[in-house]
């Protein structure tokens, strides 16, 4: 299971890949040549510097803006060093303190900024990789010191405020207690682009009775969501979980909870370049798992737009498929809200759970003037078609319960008598091959491989047996000329060993290529008697020996589909040597 720990350090060994060539790396911390952020000197900055910030017992009470350009093979990378048991360096802005040797505007509206300075020089920043931080409390009533002395924090502050920037990379971070979480702007003469948001928890922010202020404000060209964790924002908050108005957008494998909506992706309102981009007619929501609360709007997903001339609007497509949708309102349900002139959502391979006989509507839309195509979702009995109008094309299942492991503790995971399981049917061709569903959800901020099993399940998570195997020899020498690996494959109840189909049998290590088994020989017995029947089959000893890695403990799944289609994996760990 991979914990913030982990996935911190996952990241830290990642940049250190990219530091390796950079020209200044400036370390930040107790015992470190800089004992504090602003003594790191931001005017300087500039492509293939790291600025290397250690965590430490108290917050860093400072701010501070990139503004400078780094390349793709020479980006600028600020990133935390975890603490001990993988804690983020905290960044504070209440009372945070300003380098003054900078000097930029919209230091009321960031923590850290990222965009325009007179000190450095303006750009437009690029090639920007921002990880590993804790980024807190930059809203009213809250006051900094910058460049206009002590001052307030005005209503719209956000923890990272992206003024302009291409090319932008923010991963691992922890977003909260601010205005806005993540704000991305974008404007007629200048187009943010190429924002990916990675494996952040996005929590506590808004700005109480207020709706215009969300856990994420983006308006950009390519903007990118996934593994993210969308947490409730702060209490008495009326603003979205993630609001986009974006060009080439693609939310996927994220965990979105409560907001007034968990989704409101409506017009590029600040920028023609947005609207005019080939990609503003196309949004892509797939793979994610979104849950509605006793709170907020009842609808879950806003679409199209929300102010101005409906010719501005996203009058295009809402791809929005392989998503597990769980509402625990006592009160009516609406998935979604179309807002349009002749807008269409592909409503397909998804889960819609509610737990009330109360109304529960797919949608509803402004004046009947959109449509929405259903294909081989699960709906609960009862549901209602709601405005606009509907194309269903009669595959979609309705029941009681979808078959969830355990959906009073949030696993919405599919149990093996699911109804759901092997029930999806064939992504629009549109999204492919770009958009296909070959990702999940890890809980939390991880993605995981979805096991790619023949007939794709419906909602955000693939259906998989559970094993147990055994691969030996257990110690793995590389240099070893032996000609065979064996495995053996016992699998949980109720299934049998025996509706394996070996073919389909394959051993990897990691993301590594995988290996199939050899077609014979094999056999079925109790090998190590416990009383389950295991299944023997082995793999060309060159071709694994070709796909692991030195290591006392090296991972390894071994998988495959029973003769119906349906998927199975097991881990084991081999001590591997021998290498280079």
């Amino acid at each position: 299971m991979k914990t913030l720990a982990a996935i911190a350090l996952a990241v830290v060994a990642l940049l250190a890949t990219v530091s390796a060539v950079q020209a200044v790396t400036y370390e930040v911390g107790p015992g470190m040549p800089y004992e504090n952020i602003n003594d790191v000197p931001w005017e300087l900055i500039w492509a293939g510097d790291t600025v290397l910030i250690h965590w430490r017992e108290t917050p860093y009470y400072e701010k501070f803006v990139i503004c400078a350009q780094g390349t793709q093979s020479q980006p600028i990378t600020v990133a935390g060093v975890p603490g001990p048991n993988g804690e983020l360096p905290v960044l504070d802005g209440i009372e945070a303190t300003t380098r003054p040797q900078t000097n930029y505007w919209g230091d009321n509206r960031s923590l850290i900024k990222i965009g325009g300075a007179n000190i450095p020089p303006d750009t437009t920043p690029m090639w920007i990789i921002l990880a590993n931080l804790d980024i807190k409390s930059a809203r009213q009533p809250y006051y900094f010191n910058g460049r206009n002395g002590h001052a307030p924090y005005v209503k719209n502050a956000a923890a990272i405020f992206v003024e302009k920037c291409e090319h932008l990379q923010v991963l691992n971070c922890i977003i909260r207690d601010s205005g806005n979480g993540f704000f991305v702007a974008s404007s007629d003469a200048l187009a943010s682009s190429d924002i990916l948001v990675e494996g952040c928890y996005i929590y506590d922010n808004g700005n109480t009775a207020s709706t215009t202020e969300h856990n994420n404000y983006t308006a950009g060209i390519g903007m990118v969501h996934q593994y993210n964790h969308f947490g409730p924002l702060r209490a008495g908050c009326s603003g979205n979980n993630l609001k986009d108005r974006s060009a080439r957008q693609v939310v996927r494998y994220n965990w979105i909870e409560a907001g007034n909506r968990q989704l409101d992706l409506v017009h590029g309102e600040d920028s023609v370049l947005i609207r005019t981009d080939p990609g503003y007619l196309a949004t892509h929501v797939y793979g994610n798992v979104l849950i509605e609360p006793m709170a907020g709007n009842r609808q879950i997903v806003h679409y199209g737009g929300d102010g101005g001339s409906n010719t501005t609007w996203r009058n295009g497509t809402l791809y929005f498929y392989n998503n597990t949708i769980v509402s625990t309102r006592t009160d009516r349900n609406t998935i979604f809200r179309l807002s349009g002139v002749n807008c269409v959502c592909d409503f397909r391979n998804c889960i819609y759970e509610t737990q009330t006989t109360a109304l529960n509507e797919l949608m509803a839309t402004d004046a009947n003037l959109c449509t929405t195509l259903m294909s081989h979702c699960w709906l609960n009995t009862g549901w209602a078609k709601g405005g606009g109008a509907l194309v269903d094309d009669g595959t979609s299942l309705v029941g009681d319960a979808p078959g969830f492991v355990d959906q009073a503790g949030q696993d919405y995971h599919l149990a093996w008598d699911s109804p759901c399981v092997n029930a999806g049917g064939p992504l629009n061709p549109a999204v492919l091959p770009d958009n296909d569903v070959t990702m999940q959800y890890f809980k939390h901020q991880w993605g995981e491989k979805r096991p790619l099993d023949g007939a794709i399940d419906i909602g955000a998570y693939e259906y998989q047996i559970l094993g147990d195997v055994v691969v030996a020899p257990r110690s793995v020498n590389l240099k070893s000329s032996g000609k065979v690996m064996t495995a053996y494959i016992g699998l949980h109840e109720p299934y049998s060993v025996s509706d394996i189909s070996v073919a389909t049998v394959y051993i990897q290590c990691g993301d590594s290529e995988k290996v199939y088994a050899l077609a014979s020989p094999t056999s079925i017995q109790d090998y190590d008697s416990d009383g389950v029947m295991e299944l023997m089959v082995k793999f060309p000893r060159v071709d694994v020996q070709g796909i692991l890695a030195v290591g006392e403990a090296v991972g390894v799944t071994v998988g495959g589909q029973l003769t119906d289609g349906t998927g199975f994996a097991a881990d084991d760990t081999l001590r591997v040597f021998g290498g280079m």
